[in-house]
């Protein structure tokens, strides 16, 4: 159900306030070019600067408006399980076909923790759920052993692996299963992902190049890992230079270069550097894209 290329998507912003407008379009946009699952309120969808309001009015939309033509994989992590309760409560009242659930970040459980964490979301509802291991941003790794035990449970389906670790594919195709829907959460790595056995990308660089990041998908799910090799030469300066900095920040840039969204981003964050702009630009001419 979830494979392919699967847009993080952005939450466009409008003098501080939700553009569900452009919302709208850019899902539609998104399907209409291919790509096969819609991820709301990720990282990607600035999830730390949102209101709980907030973040329920995206997926709640983003639901809406894709209408059932591609599966919507909705954000609904915390590191406050009753919270995390909350949010996949929600993205199951509203039709979402999943709910992506980060490993809890900052108050650093063990791994019996994270069992107990998503043992608690898996009793809550009954929709799947996809792991989200990130250690870069949450400093907890959760291990291939600990996510085969939650395997185990008949709605934990699958995860997305951010890792950076291409080893981590068949070392949880051995823990969890090979029908266990290893997604990558790694643009740049994401070819030889799926080569040790992945089935798709949620992707960052597939708000700005989603013809691209599907085709070069559909290439490798078929097996044409040449002909994938040249999509990614294609990809990989832009691959490289959204992430120069946030990449949401980039990814933003990159949607304004096609008169698709505005830059505006949440403090913390800030518009990007001049010299990160120009290697955007330069890696989407690269890619065919402007």
């Amino acid at each position: 159900m979830f494979k392919g290329s699967m847009p993080a998507l952005v939450t466009p912003f409008n003098n501080g306030e939700l553009d569900l407008k452009t919302l709208k379009h850019l899902v539609d946009w998104q399907i209409s070019e291919g790509s096969t699952g819609l991820v709301p309120v990720g990282t990607t969808g600035e999830s730390p600067t949102l209101s709980h309001e907030e973040h329920e009015t995206v997926i709640e939309e983003v639901v809406k408006t894709a209408a059932g033509r591609v599966p919507v994989i909705a954000g609904a992590g915390s590191n406050n399980t009753v919270e995390a309760v909350r949010f996949v409560q929600f993205a199951e009242k509203v039709g979402a076909d999943a709910a992506l659930v980060v490993t809890p970040y900052y108050n650093k459980p063990t791994q019996r923790g994270l069992i107990a964490h998503f043992e608690a979301l898996h009793a809550a509802a009954d929709i799947p759920i996809i792991i989200y291991n990130i250690p870069g941003r949450s400093v907890i790794d959760m291990t291939p052993a600990t996510m085969g035990e939650l395997a185990k449970l008949p709605r934990i389906v699958g995860v997305k692996d951010a890792t950076g670790d291409l080893a981590r594919v068949s070392q949880q195709r051995a823990s969890c299963g090979a029908d266990f829907c290893q997604l990558s959460g790694e643009d740049a790595t994401a070819l030889g992902f799926n080569a040790h056995g992945g089935v798709g990308c949620i992707s960052v660089t597939a708000n700005v190049a989603p013809r691209l990041c599907a085709e070069f998908q559909q290439a490798t799910l078929a097996g044409d890992y040449a002909k994938a090799l040249e999509y990614q030469d294609k990809l990989m300066p832009l691959h490289e230079a959204i992430f120069i900095e946030p990449g949401l920040v980039g990814a933003k840039y990159a949607l304004s270069k096609l008169g698709l969204c505005s830059t505006e981003v949440r403090s913390p964050l800030t518009e990007l550097e001049a010299s990160t702009k120009e290697a955007i630009e330069a890696a989407m001419a690269h890619a065919g894209l402007i």
